[in-house]
């Protein structure tokens, strides 16, 4: 990959390691300094640094959203040792320290080289940070810049930006689309916060003692237990993408007319609690839930439950961010690979949701005919409507956030857990790569599938309705879950759920 060119999605950065990571794009935030000897770091996500709405002003939107992605870089970089920093934990990621330098030569890339018409601070360490150049496991033996080189270098590329930040035309009618409505500053702010969500996956894959902290989400409301099982999202076309989103990735382009036949949907995603008990009646055991690829994953793999649980006499733990607990069941399920999702689905005797109809569910406002830009309307997220940002460092319990409901009366589509969908990932019609081939073209293709809502790890800068994941089907570091759908008859089926419990199908 070729200057200035930067790796969007965290699955790019996998693709010669054939490890793809996370969530889309790359991300980080900043923090004190050596914890070592200290009680935990506050949650990357307890001291956002500024609110960016989409109807602010171009600049201060930009510096909230980069102020708030650095801090995150912070505490998760800050949280840990320097041979923690150093260590790789899992050859699926890169070593922190590599992710933090990253961070600062892609910013240096975009922000001061091409959009500030500089001459850049370290253009020697282009070939060391090239997520395409280097697969993760093989960055360890990289010369990397060591932990406080790395800190000063960022700190400089920063200061940099800030300058070129104050000083360019970044006009929403501007005629260069990388500065039209400061596009790059926001590409960029994505990049380092979904950076911030792999470190945040380094860290729950780290040994040792917890250095992270955070409240736990709020209880789950008291009309939780009561919600139907199922919603009705009715059929008809609907505006699937956006060509109006100011920060929208080129993968998210152009907006265009979808139809949807009618179909059910989970009103929450899948919890703990129902998963367990595909477990018990032999899920992991049967071949006749899974694909032959999936099932072919299982025996090889040895998979017998979701990443990080085990068994603690007659109940489920879990390790979390080094804490071991057990399993909540009113949960939303966490670290499932697509294999896994979609045979839960069929011993349920329903499916995964498309990419289409996952985001019919979301946006479509049946009222209006409009696609909104997030599941309660157009105002960015806010704490009453999903569980974003890192402020909560687990899923909230299903039926959480009645604020952010969808108009189909689904809750949670947006936060807590991303969500496998059947679909592969693939352009939308009139697709255009921009800035770079790299940032989503050669992905499409059957070998990923899409995720969709964004988890609990998740910016809001970096989630939106239309924004899309992607991830080869056996991942499960990553913090995924699914809910599920089956097709409506529209003969047959009224407008409104079936109740049936909890919610959890």
């Amino acid at each position: 990959m070729t200057d200035p060119r930067t790796s969007r999605h965290n699955t790019a950065e996998n693709q010669a390691t054939s490890v793809p990571s996370a969530s889309s794009a790359p991300a980080a935030p900043h923090a004190p300094s050596d914890p070592a000897g200290a009680p935990h770091a506050p949650a990357p996500g307890s001291a956002a640094a500024g609110t960016a709405t989409a109807g602010s002003d171009p600049a201060a939107r930009a510096l909230a959203a980069l102020r708030t992605a650095r801090h995150r870089t912070g505490v998760l970089t800050d949280s840990v040792t320097d041979d923690d920093l150093v260590a790789q934990h899992s050859r699926l990621m890169s070593p922190l320290v590599w992710d933090l330098a990253h961070i600062g030569n892609q910013e240096e890339l975009w922000l001061v080289r091409e959009a500030g018409r500089r001459t850049g601070v370290r253009p020697d360490l282009d070939h060391l940070y090239d997520a395409f150049r280097h697969p993760r496991a093989d960055r360890p033996a990289l010369p990397l810049l060591g932990p406080a080189e790395a800190r000063g270098y960022v700190a400089q590329v920063r200061d940099e930006t800030l300058d070129v930040l104050s000083g360019v035309d970044i006009d929403p009618d501007h005629p260069e689309r990388l500065l039209a409505g400061g596009f790059v500053f926001g590409m960029l702010a994505q990049h380092e916060a979904q950076h911030g969500e792999t470190m945040l996956a380094t860290h729950q894959l780290r040994s040792g003692p917890a250095v992270l902290d955070a409240p736990a989400p709020p209880p789950a409301p008291a009309d939780a237990a009561t919600l139907p099982r199922e919603v009705l999202v009715p059929g008809g076309p609907f505006t699937m993408g956006t060509s109006t989103e100011p920060w929208a990735l080129d993968n998210e382009l152009p907006a265009h007319q979808v139809g949807v036949a009618p179909f059910w949907l989970d009103t929450v995603p899948v919890t703990n609690g129902r998963y367990a008990d595909f477990i018990a009646a032999g899920g992991y055991r049967d071949p006749a839930w899974w694909t032959p690829e999936g099932w072919r994953h299982v025996q090889e793999a040895g998979l017998e439950a979701p990443l990080f649980w085990s068994r603690d006499g007659d109940r489920w733990i879990r390790r979390r961010f080094g804490h071991l607990e057990p399993v909540p069941a009113d949960e939303p399920v966490l670290h499932v690979c697509w294999y896994e999702a979609d045979a839960f689905a069929r011993w349920a005797g329903r499916r995964l949701p498309t990419e289409a109809e996952w985001e019919k569910a979301a946006r479509h406002d049946p009222e209006t005919g409009r696609s909104r830009r997030y599941p309660w309307g157009d105002a960015d997220p806010g704490p009453q409507h999903a569980n974003l940002g890192q402020r909560h460092l687990q899923p909230a319990p299903a039926g959480s956030y009645p604020e952010g409901a969808a108009p189909s009366g689904a809750r949670q589509l947006v936060g807590d857990v991303w969500e496998w969908t059947s679909s592969d990932f693939s352009p939308y019609p009139g697709f255009a790569a921009f800035p770079y081939r790299e940032y989503s073209e050669v992905f499409f293709g059957p070998d990923y599938k899409v995720l969709r809502g964004g988890a609990f790890g998740v910016d809001p800068a970096a989630c939106r309705g239309t924004f899309r994941n992607w991830d080869y089907p056996i991942r499960r570091q990553i913090f995924s879950g699914f809910r599920t759908a089956r097709d409506a008859d529209p003969d047959r089926d009224g407008t409104s759920g079936t109740p049936a419990g909890g919610g959890a199908a």
